[in-house]
């Protein structure tokens, strides 16, 4: 199952950047050089694509992936993690499928705590804010330090910031762990949009407080969820610190060909052994529901009458660009977009194909991979914002290997020195 190749005869400027993975401004870049030519929309100016000239530039990009990947890697001993931020644990449970053992996991949020401790009793969980905890009695007893840290600004001045630079911030809070555990290894996940957050001023902080406090940064990489057997377009930035003593190679988890779509989340087929249990689940205004009726599978707010599209639209009817989320129903035949904290709100919408409805909870954790036997605690609405921020299972579980394979060329070196 490639990637589902362009089925409308036209795309707008937004939806050919998302099907090809590459910003608005390249496209406008490439339709100047001739790379990717546009159309024009006769009334608006709007640039459109044609579906050819973008299927024509789809395939090759999956012509470069490898046929046959296996990113899989056993432990050639206990590796162990604590893990920051953790949510509701799909990271967690990620690398609990690549064979790394928790030692412990923070988190604030008191429902995914509870969430944590009913499908793991076993596991530490430190519930709380990261400010009030101290790391050092994980100093050589854990391999990996992880953690979601949320985005947030903080002034890099001059040449260097330092690890006090940016106290106050959850960054901080993430490097004073790492510096308190100093494991071989630490992992940081957060938005795509980081690497533009204050024109790339706040990464590059980062990275200088953790060449301070000792680890240097392997290049950054934004890794495309889909590429690792989770049926949902989410995009994931990805942040490896190795301590400076170690002179061993990461390597980030290769990309899979295989791209698996809604059908494969919820029904019976590669991803589960059957189709996604019954369970609770929000329901649309009713205004949205009659709205959302008009919409065919794949189809977003431009597939209503004029009349709705503005009504619906309101105001950002008139601002140009595709805002194709809005409106959005699924197709079978699609991985999903982005899954929300909140699977109702307006500009997020994303309808069930068959269904006048959003997603429900067990469908939601479907689509981030997380098994059917994981509960979630809470209210619907509590459940829904713990599987909205996790980072998917499957995800978690190819950096998990990636993280063994590190490992384990680690310690080996150690007991044979060249």
């Amino acid at each position: 199952m490639l990637y589902s190749m362009v089925i409308k005869d036209c795309y707008s400027l937004s939806e050919a950047a998302e099907l090809l993975g590459k910003s608005k401004e390249t496209l406008r870049r490439w339709d100047k050089e001739g790379k990717l030519p546009a159309l024009r929309e006769p009334i608006s100016e709007y640039r459109i694509y044609k579906k050819q000239d973008i299927n024509n530039l789809i395939k090759p990009l999956f012509d470069n992936l490898e046929e046959i990947v296996d990113n899989s890697e056993k432990p050639l001993k206990e590796y162990k993690v604590l893990e920051l931020f953790a949510g509701a644990g799909g990271l967690a449970i990620g690398l609990e499928k690549a064979g790394i053992k928790c030692a412990a996991l923070n988190e604030i949020d008191k429902w995914a705590c509870q969430t944590l401790r009913e499908n793991r009793p076993h596991w530490n969980v430190l519930e709380g804010d990261i400010k009030s905890f101290n790391f050092e009695k994980f100093n050589g007893e854990v391999d990996i330090v992880t953690g979601g840290f949320p985005c947030q600004a903080f002034s890099y001045a001059g040449k260097k910031l330092g690890l006090e630079d940016a106290r106050g911030t959850l960054f901080y809070e993430f490097a004073r762990a790492v510096k308190e555990v100093n494991p071989p290894i630490c992992i940081g996940e957060n938005v795509k949009g980081l690497l533009s957050h204050e024109k790339g001023e706040t990464l590059k902080g980062m990275l200088s407080i953790l060449d301070e406090i000792g680890y240097k940064v392997v290049p950054v990489q934004v890794l495309k969820a889909i590429n690792y057997k989770v049926p949902q377009k989410r995009e994931r930035l990805i942040l490896v610190g190795i301590r400076k003593d170690i002179d061993i190679k990461y390597e980030y988890p290769k990309p899979y060909q295989n791209i698996y779509n809604l059908s494969d989340a919820l029904k019976k087929g590669p991803l589960y052994d059957s189709n996604v249990p019954k369970s609770e689940g929000s329901k649309y205004p009713q205004h949205k529901k009659e709205i959302l009726d008009l919409i065919p599978p794949k189809g977003y707010w431009r597939d209503l009458p004029i009349d709705l599209q503005k009504e619906y639209m309101g105001k950002s009817f008139y601002l140009g660009g595709g805002k194709t989320g809005m409106a959005r129903r699924i197709g079978w035949d699609e991985p999903s977009l982005t899954l929300t904290c909140s699977p109702a709100q307006k500009q997020t919408e994303r309808c069930h194909p068959d269904e006048t409805r959003p997603f429900t909870v067990r469908e939601y954790a479907r689509i981030q991979t997380f098994p059917d036997e994981w509960k979630f605690m809470g209210s619907v609405s509590q459940q829904y914002k713990q599987i909205g921020n996790a980072v998917p299972c499957n995800l978690g579980r190819e950096i998990g290997y990636s993280i063994v394979k590190f490992l384990n060329d680690y310690y080996s070196s150690l007991s044979n020195p060249k």
